[in-house]
């Protein structure tokens, strides 16, 4: 059975797509990648890593709305061979293409944002507009730990925004040493609290990398070793997190670590009804208005986007609400749950 020749060839044909553009190109992949397996049926018929991969390849067509039929992509050049230690060694630090070499399968992945005042997206898909103040977890798991800090986005006001953010990459056999990123506002750095952009001297310490997308406003941070990314902004006065993180990092926590807000959201004490109440800074209509300009669906995101502006009186926020869907259609796996209704 051949059809872990077909996992690596999928793997180097789709390794360097990235982004809302590898549309085209990542079908034709899945399309040779399905032609692959067709060829390899009679003699795979009883291998569990092909029938993983025949299911998660109709998945993922799917999900990129991909059509059966059109160009399928050359066979790729072999993959060097494996060292005497083995393919494991070689891709320890690669995490997506070493779970399909096991798996057969492509990873699964997941979203959680933080952003405005601050709204939370978890990776359950569900949304709250949280009144917490003070620092705060999102994740703490076994390999990252992400805290929030969180302060009034007025005087007197119940509603707060996100003013700094910690990021804790923790340290990882040979690949990378524990890295900490610091952002406050006014100050979203591109490198690490060290001075370093990479995961440090060791074997894999490319496999974690900071990219400056804006200056002093946007930076993304690529953690390759555990399939994750992650993106920090500042939009107005105010700081937002997203990222999209493999399923087995997600999960990867003890139920000492319980109090997650990507995981379990915000406690039911800190939630807040997004339905603004009171006399606010801007009319709602003028809100409505800016945040539509924006975002033209009137999803979580633009109710988010009106709170925030009425709340705040600063016309910024319409920017969170949008970089924060922005990075929700580039992170999220199935593109069919990018907006929510409530």
């Amino acid at each position: 059975c051949k059809i872990l020749r077909c996992n690596s060839e999928y793997v180097a044909a789709t390794l360097h797509l990235r982004g809302p553009d590898r549309g085209a190109a990542f079908c034709t992949a899945l399309r040779s990648y399905s032609l692959c397996t067709r060829r390899t049926a009679r003699t795979c018929r009883g291998d569990l890593a092909f029938h993983s991969a025949v299911h998660g390849i109709e998945d993922l067509m799917i999900q990129n709305n991909c059509s059966k039929e059109g160009p399928t992509a050359p066979p790729q050049p072999q993959p060097p061979a494996p060292n005497p230690h083995g393919f494991e060694s070689l891709n320890i630090c690669d995490y997506e293409r070493s779970f399909l070499y096991k798996h057969g399968r492509p990873p699964g992945f997941q979203h959680c944002a933080a952003f405005g005042d601050p709204h939370i997206r978890t990776f359950h898909d569900d949304f709250h507009t949280c009144r917490v103040e003070g620092s705060w977890p999102l994740l703490d798991n076994n390999y990252l730990f992400v805290q929030a800090t969180s302060s009034p986005v007025a005087k007197g006001s119940n509603a707060t925004v996100t003013s700094k953010l910690t990021i804790i990459f923790k340290n990882m056999k040979e690949c990378i040493d524990q890295k900490v990123y610091q952002a406050e506002l006014d100050n979203v750095p591109a490198a690490f609290q060290d001075g370093s952009v990479n995961g440090g001297a060791r074997p894999g310490g490319s496999s974690l990398a900071i990219l400056e997308r804006s200056p002093g406003r946007h930076v993304e941070i690529r953690a390759d070793y555990i399939g994750t990314t992650i993106a920090v902004r500042q939009a107005g006065r105010q700081l937002s997190f997203s990222i999209r993180a493999a399923e087995e990092v997600a999960r990867a926590f003890t139920e000492e670590q319980d109090l997650q807000l990507c995981v379990g959201g915000c406690p039911r004490s800190q939630r807040m009804s997004r339905s603004p109440r009171g006399r606010g800074r801007v009319p709602a209509e003028t809100a409505q208005a800016l945040c539509r300009e924006m975002l033209p669906v009137e999803d979580v995101y633009f109710q988010s986007c009106v709170f925030d502006v009425v709340t705040s009186g600063d016309a910024n926020f319409t920017m969170a609400a949008h970089g924060a869907l922005e990075d929700a259609r580039l992170f999220l796996p199935d593109a069919e749950k990018l907006h929510i209704f409530q």
